[in-house]
């Protein structure tokens, strides 16, 4: 059977950047959450299980950070050591270095506005269930083979994070502010 290439957006929040001018701009978050319920082309449903990044991370030391899953468009690389990914209970978390490009700096002002806060990844289906009863259908994708993650305008995932880092004390007040924030919401409820 001939693999698929599929590629799936996703929401990319809480914007931070990195302030130190001999710091590189970064950005973090999630370019895929786990148990995410998505509508993908009105034709089904469709959910990543947790552990789908495992097997990929493990055989896969070439994965790179796109813009709009284009390819002339690299923002970082895990062979070059300026993209880490790694999955935990939440999804699959990311760390890009930006480079000292121009197109990365018109994405950290983009992202700073708030005109770019989705991710996207695009991959290989290698394990993937349906269940038909649901209406719509749904599929759980259980293992994929990942070749990019992509900052971009249009998501597929609404539950996605990513953040221009800016320091370690901004962060903190971030941080804070958050678990704030949460506190005040559970109160609320």
């Amino acid at each position: 059977m001939a693999k698929k290439r599929e590629i799936r957006t996703v929401d990319i929040t809480n914007i931070r950047t990195r302030s130190k001018e001999d710091e590189p701009l970064k950005v973090s978050g999630y370019a895929a959450v786990f148990n995410s319920r998505t509508n993908i082309g009105d034709w089904f449903d469709e959910i990543i299980a947790p552990g789908a990044f495992q097997q990929t991370l493990k055989d896969n030391d070439d994965i790179r950070a796109l813009f709009n899953h284009s390819w002339d468009n690299v923002l970082g690389r895990t062979k070059a050591g300026t993209l880490s990914l790694s999955e935990d209970e939440k999804g699959l978390k990311f760390d890009l270095e930006l480079p000292d490009t121009t197109l990365a700096r018109d994405l950290a002002v983009s992202m700073e506005r708030g005109d770019i806060d989705q991710c996207s990844f695009g991959f290989y289906v290698t394990s993937e269930t349906w269940d038909y009863d649901s209406e719509p259908a749904l599929r759980t994708i259980n293992e994929v083979e990942l070749f990019e993650i992509s900052l971009v305008s249009l998501p597929a995932y609404d539950d996605t994070e990513a953040a221009l880092v800016r320091s370690k004390e901004i962060d903190k007040t971030v941080e804070r502010q958050i678990k704030l924030i949460k506190q005040i919401n559970e109160v609320l409820k």
